[in-house]
């Protein structure tokens, strides 16, 4: 696949299904119905480690709470995408991205587990956090600025988001963010040794 295609396809392809699905689910009942994500696919810990539903750790990947969600995530997505993807070509953006979300999902299910709290989850934060851990890689490696990506910018909106999932409001999944985040700069390490 051409690396330096302008359009990012991998990006396009991943927001369309993340609509479809959100489209189905609010067919199905409704994105905000607990019990309609639950049902559908979305991350639960007693589903995952008892029942052995381990499919959930790849479908709340694409599962929504709301159009707001979604809506903000698709938008991350298509900025981060756009940059990450024409450097690293679309197959290891695809990499960084699915391994990210999985260990965003590692990190939600160990969380939740630690503290007895067993929530319903669902997003692409984790691994949209892991595009954001590998960009900040890109950025310090080339001293401050990637592609249009300035380091204080990234280190600001990365402080504003993991401030407000962890002090302002409830129900953001900040461990997924977390896991996410130190995955993809992890990943940028090893997926971007060829980048210049």
């Amino acid at each position: 696949m051409n690396r330096y295609r302008t359009i990012p396809i991998a990006s396009i392809f991943l927001i369309i299904l993340n609509v479809i699905v959100h489209l189905y689910l609010t067919f199905k009942g409704g994105t905000t119905n607990t019990m309609v994500m639950l049902e559908n696919g979305a991350l639960y810990a007693p589903a995952v480690l008892e029942d052995h539903e381990y499919y959930r750790m790849i479908t709340s990947m694409f599962m929504h709470f709301g159009f707001e969600h979604l809506f903000f995530n698709m938008i991350l997505l298509y900025y981060m995408g756009t940059v990450l993807e024409k450097g690293l070509g679309e197959i290891r953006f695809l990499i960084l991205y699915f391994i990210s979300g999985l260990i965003g999902n590692v990190a939600s299910l160990i969380w939740y587990t630690q503290i007895d709290r067993m929530a319903v989850s669902a997003g692409a934060s984790g691994a949209i956090f892991g595009l954001v851990g590998a960009a900040l890689y890109l950025v310090i490696k080339h001293k401050g600025y990637y592609r249009g990506i300035d380091i204080r910018r990234l280190v600001l909106m990365i402080a504003v988001n993991l401030y407000n999932g962890f002090v302002v409001q409830s129900g953001i999944n900040n461990a997924a963010h977390v896991g996410g985040l130190v995955s993809g700069f992890l990943l940028g390490v090893v997926l971007t040794q060829s980048e210049t």
